[in-house]
């Protein structure tokens, strides 16, 4: 087991929101979690850590949509009743911002979570006790 005996040369773990930004491979720290914008790789192409076994599923997509989604509505809203501007400049402004904002938090979340399931050896229908190791 890898885990019982660590490496000298065994990297630190760094903040969860500098590795998920990065796309760091949550074992060597290696930006390669990412093969696309935010499509996982099928593994890491540094230390061969399969990213399958991790079940990120859909929750970052749903609650980011709705969290931009609230966002953004409330600052066309008030955009709206400061400034009254015609439709066409809601429609420039608020479209590619959505897209921007939830593309680009969406990977930030995905990382983060499945980072998070490495570290705490979290995997589908079980959570690791402290002290016990599989």
């Amino acid at each position: 087991m890898p885990d019982d005996h660590p490496s000298a040369e065994a990297p630190a773990n760094p903040p969860l929101l500098i590795a998920s930004a990065r796309g760091l491979c949550p074992q060597c720290n290696q930006p390669t979690l990412f093969a696309t914008t935010v499509r996982f790789s099928g593994a890491c192409r540094a230390c061969g850590l399969s990213f399958a076994q991790f079940n990120v599923g859909d929750g970052p997509a749903a609650f980011l949509i709705l969290i931009v989604g609230a966002i953004v509505t409330a600052m066309a809203v008030v955009m709206e009743v400061k400034l009254h501007p015609p439709f066409w400049v809601h429609m420039l402004l608020w479209i590619p911002l959505t897209i921007v904002a939830v593309i680009g938090s969406l990977r930030v979340a995905k990382a983060a979570l499945l980072i998070l399931e490495y570290r705490n050896k979290a995997r589908e229908g079980t959570l690791a006790r402290p002290g016990v190791t599989s």
